[in-house]
């Protein structure tokens, strides 16, 4: 079953409370998404740290084979 952009959001927005955050269905199939994920607690991670820290909230979603969210195109960064 394919998830919505409401539902990732949220589920970074758990983790990440004061982000900036925009989700793109980039295949309007609900399967294959881009989030941009801008947040004071990214400064002073680099990019890998970053992203790590997203997909550790989105980990249970993208799980193997049967999980819901199958490919996310992630930019993170802290706020210029």
């Amino acid at each position: 079953m394919a998830m919505q952009a409401e539902e990732i959001e949220a589920l970074i927005r758990a983790a990440f409370p004061n982000a900036r955050i925009t989700i793109t269905d980039l295949a309007g199939d609900g399967n294959h998404y881009a989030a941009e994920v801008i947040d004071e607690s990214f400064r002073g991670m680099n990019r890998v740290q970053q992203q790590r820290a997203v997909y550790a909230a989105l980990k249970e979603k993208m799980a193997g084979s049967n999980g819901e969210l199958h490919a996310l195109a992630l930019t993170t960064k802290a706020p210029d």
